[in-house]
């Protein structure tokens, strides 16, 4: 399994889960890509494309404006 990171900050909708959905196309079934926005719609756009992709999905938001998403490919 491998781990990448996506830095997507400062993009706007929908620019952040097209680089994910461009990423993740990459990897293999169990990879991990991290990805970080500041697009305050990005966490129901990646919600949507996890739960298309039958992916996994963990969110963290740390209150600056940053949120992290951690997605586990299927």
């Amino acid at each position: 399994m491998a781990t990448e990171e996506l830095d997507a900050t400062g993009l706007k909708c929908p620019l952040p889960v097209l680089k994910t959905r461009k990423r993740m196309k990459a990897l293999t079934s169990g990879d991990i890509l991290v990805v970080q926005s500041t697009d305050p719609g990005s966490p129901l756009d990646m919600k949507a494309f996890c739960e298309q992709g039958g992916h996994s999905l963990d969110t963290e938001d740390d209150g600056s404006g940053v949120f992290r998403f951690t997605i586990t490919k299927a």
